[in-house]
């Protein structure tokens, strides 16, 4: 209950209900979730998580419900939740290969699946989350990126940076399940979420600094107000250092 009203805006309006149910759903990759605030926030406590996946006396035992056709290729899959879960839609990246890397097919992807969601009327909660273990998502695709032609970096990173705003503009709550690494680009996307599920095993940090890479929220005005989530001396620290920061 905790949950849904420390969160500003439109998202204090959600059901205690649904924010147990979001977490617990997002906790199925393993205990010591953690719920907003600077990188992670506050944590989900055992009596949250249980609520979420134990089901009442003599009921019947809770699972997921996902519909049974995912709505993109491969290496982005959107599932709808059926049921009581309807409206939850999750938005899985699998590029196990590229540890979940954000390619120009990728990036494609996230673009034409964001651009559906924001006008389906349908849609109540939105989840960003890996379905590789241990690895939410490594930033750019730089092995791609070295490859490309110098004219085609400026218009990547311009798409890369414009679909991690339309995710942070979306007209409904969104929730980033980070499992293992997040960095760089894939630190970005789960920052433009309005809550930050973390594992105990997420490690997070803008290292594209260590490549004399500034990250793109810090120079762009848009993306800007992604990291003011997060505390300015941490934000300028992480920055400055690249260094990786432990999820708990």
């Amino acid at each position: 209950m905790a949950a849904a009203a420390g969160v500003p805006g439109a998202l204090g309006t959600l059901r205690a209900g649904r924010a147990r149910l979001v977490a617990a759903y997002c906790a199925g990759i393993g205990p010591g979730w953690r719920l907003p605030g600077s990188w992670t926030g506050l944590p989900v406590g055992p009596a949250i998580w249980a609520r979420g996946w134990t089901p009442a006396a003599g009921g019947a035992a809770w699972r997921r419900g996902y519909s049974s056709e995912a709505k993109t290729e491969d290496e982005l899959r959107v599932r709808y939740l059926e049921e009581e879960n309807r409206g939850i839609v999750v938005l899985g990246i699998n590029r196990a290969y590229a540890k979940n890397s954000l390619s120009k097919n990728l990036v494609k992807m996230l673009s034409k699946a964001v651009d559906a969601l924001k006008s389906d009327k349908k849609v109540r909660t939105i989840i960003v989350r890996s379905e590789v273990p241990g690895i939410f998502c490594a930033g750019a695709d730089l092995k791609e990126r070295v490859k490309m032609h110098s004219s085609e970096v400026g218009p990547f990173v311009s798409k890369l940076r414009a679909v991690i705003n339309e995710i942070a503009n979306l007209p409904v709550p969104t929730i980033a399940a980070i499992d293992g690494l997040a960095l760089g680009g894939g630190l970005e996307l789960a920052l433009a979420c309005d809550i930050r599920v973390a594992a105990s095993s997420a490690k997070m940090g803008l290292v594209e600094t260590k490549l004399a890479i500034i990250p793109g929220g810090v120079t762009h005005e848009n993306t800007e107000k992604i990291y003011k989530k997060i505390d300015p001396f941490e934000k300028n620290y992480q920055i400055e250092t690249g260094k990786i920061k432990q999820g708990l």
